[in-house]
């Protein structure tokens, strides 16, 4: 109920937004028409339309994507009718094409009297084309929505925040229609009200054509609102400091990753119907809210032991085993059972695997299980064999579950990347930790928990680690980049001039200047949701960044084929500060689905800015990392 209250009052917000500005046009253009015929129907499918296609989103996959790009398509036909007939009354008795007819449907004459049908079907076109800027609040219901699956819950939810926007809509539909009855009375201006409002309609449908709702307001400022809803959503989520306390943050180098790169803040991307879930990269994770990490780049949680509670839940769901038969935890009654939610091309899991690795052979013979659950974030990572060779080349021994389903996920109720659950011989867990770091107090639970089981003290002292290469701990002082997606879905801080075009091919450039976090393409791009795929030879991305190490998610051509690069500094090759898959002069070669090491500074950190060009077409860019 509580959840249902938020969302509703983050519908109300929305009227703050920019991102309602394209289609206010659409809704104001009936305001001098009876608000029960009019108004109110326009708003009921608006907001039925946005709930029950963001709904499917969540799940919908790409025929979703496509299904709501004919919508919107479709409804920007008819508001451009619309708008067309209210400017040019005598247009639609002149053409005799169906649409245009339609369109003169639409618009009504005042003295025929509004249409409770036609209103609902320009509401319905309304709800395709609305992309209400995600707030905490929104992206809290989506992200949820992402985890936990398709439900009646999520639809309501949905409908509850759609209902808010439409209150707020409806107040300020109420207080134009006064407006516009009291100048038509006292100026004799209809006929000019008329067509202004269908200006304001082409406008309208001009800006979401080109997709300005979707990236100049989206860059607009949105902290007083999207403060307010953060301040909202820590008063009453229920669930709120369950796993840890707001004051248990964490150091920038450290921060994990939440699942679907949930992030709360404001200045978020869009959302319009099957672009919806962009809540995972750019909203709340529901539940269990902790605090951010001080460079604002991701979820951070810190962590706390919990004596008691119920057993946990099996590792029923996995899609696959590696390195083992099927695991069952009632089976392993009387072990200590070590849980690591990890994906493979996620650096600070990476940067974890020394310790994971470490303690499984230290103390597996004392009665210790590790369990690797790798839960992906990129598609790729679903891939059996891609994970297999990922194992493999990891050196990883113990049993890994894929958990391409999140069941586990959610059997655990998680929400990180890496997540580490420590159960005892008992089967319940007795603490977790979430990110890097805490590796002392994690093996001191290890080896009281073994203690505890084997009624007797284990000798030795804490392990010593000496991590190279991408597993190498991160230098958390001189961090202040965050982890930045590539795809829209999730991009943050989007330099090139007149940002994404969602999903279609186009020639990007870069500024002549980056300022910090910022980043730009080069070239000739294709950005999808999660991925961006270069389409001519010597295309580029641009990032001007402040950490030591630099990494990027990278894959080959869709058709397997190794994608050469080169790397610079600030137009210079990186010498002796190239990453372990570059030389000293820059080049290197993707070759395979993974997360690629380019830059490790050795001298003074500062911003730098960093260039890669690939000389041929065809490579997929996922995320930017630091460390």
């Amino acid at each position: 109920m509580l959840l249902l209250f938020l969302a509703c009052l983050g519908g109300i917000l929305t009227i703050l937004s920019p991102c309602i500005l394209p289609v206010l046009p659409f809704v104001f253009a009936r305001s001098d028409q009876p608000f029960r015929k009019s108004g109110l129907p326009l708003l009921a499918g608006m907001a039925v339309t946005f709930a029950l296609v963001a709904s499917l989103a969540t799940v919908g996959g790409g025929w979703a994507v496509r299904a709501n790009q004919l919508g919107r398509g479709a409804s920007l036909i008819l508001f451009g009718i619309f708008g067309l007939t209210l400017v040019f009354p005598s247009l639609a008795e002149r053409l005799s094409r169906p649409l245009v007819r339609l369109g003169n449907r639409l618009s009504q004459e005042p003295s025929a009297g509004p249409s409770a049908r036609s209103s609902f079907l320009l509401g319905i076109g309304t709800g395709l084309l609305w992309a209400p800027c995600a707030g905490p609040i929104l992206g809290l219901i989506l992200t949820g929505a992402a985890l936990g699956g398709a439900s009646i819950h999520t639809t309501v939810l949905l409908l509850a925040y759609a209902a808010g926007a439409a209150t707020s809509l409806t107040a300020a539909l109420l207080a134009g229609g006064r407006v516009f009855a009291a100048m038509k009375h006292s100026l004799g201006a209809e006929e000019w009200i008329r067509r202004a409002l269908g200006v304001a309609v082409l406008a309208g449908v001009i800006a979401v054509g080109f997709g300005l709702d979707r990236g100049v307001l989206t860059r607009l400022s949105l902290s007083s609102t999207a403060s307010l809803e953060q301040r909202l959503v820590d008063r009453f989520d229920p669930q709120s400091g369950e796993t840890a306390s707001k004051d248990q943050m964490m150091a920038p180098g450290n921060a994990m990753m939440a699942a679907s790169g949930a992030m709360t803040g404001g200045n978020q991307p869009a959302m319009s119907g099957a672009n919806a879930m962009m809540a995972g990269s750019n909203a709340m994770m529901a539940g269990n809210q902790p605090a951010m990490s001080a460079n604002n780049a991701m979820m951070a949680a810190g962590d706390g032991p919990q004596t008691s509670g119920p057993p946990i839940a099996d590792l029923a769901g996995a899609t696959a085993w590696i390195n083992s038969q099927p695991l069952k935890l009632a089976s392993l009654e009387g072990k200590v059972v070590l849980i690591d939610f990890w994906t493979y091309s996620c650096i600070n899991c990476l940067r974890t695997l020394p310790y994971i690795k470490a303690w499984n052979e230290k103390y597996k013979d004392s009665g210790l299980v590790v369990i690797g659950v790798h839960t992906p974030e990129f598609p790729f990572e679903k891939d059996e064999s891609n994970v297999r060779k990922a194992v493999h080349d990891l050196g990883i021994p113990y049993p890994v579950a894929m958990d391409n389903d999140y069941r586990i996920w959610r059997n655990f109720n998680n929400e990180y990347w890496p997540a580490h659950y420590f159960i005892d011989a008992r089967g319940k867990v007795r603490y977790h930790h979430f990110g890097e770091g805490g590796y002392e107090e994690s093996e001191n639970w290890i080896r009281s928990l073994l203690e505890e089981a084997n009624h007797k003290p284990l000798p030795g002292n804490a392990t010593e680690i000496a991590a190279s290469g991408a597993e190498a701990a991160a230098d958390s002082s001189d961090v202040r980049s965050p982890e930045t997606y590539v795809g829209y879905h999730r991009a943050e801080n989007f330099a090139s001039p007149g940002g994404f075009n969602q999903n279609e091919p186009e020639v990007y450039q870069a500024p002549p200047d980056l300022k910090l976090n910022e980043w730009a393409f080069s070239g000739k791009w294709e950005d999808e949701r999660q991925i961006a795929t270069s389409l001519v030879p010597s295309s580029a991305i641009l990032y001007r960044f402040h950490a030591r190490d630099l990494h990027l998610v990278l894959g080959p051509s869709k058709a397997g084929k190794p994608i050469r690069f080169r790397v610079t500094i600030d137009g210079k090759a990186p010498g002796a500060d190239h990453g372990m898959d570059t030389d000293p002069d820059g080049y290197g070669t993707v070759n395979e689905d993974r997360l690629y090491q380019l830059i490790r500074q050795h001298g003074a950190v500062q911003d730098r800015t960093f260039r890669i060009e690939f000389l041929v077409p065809g490579v997929q860019a996922y995320s930017f990392t630091f460390g």
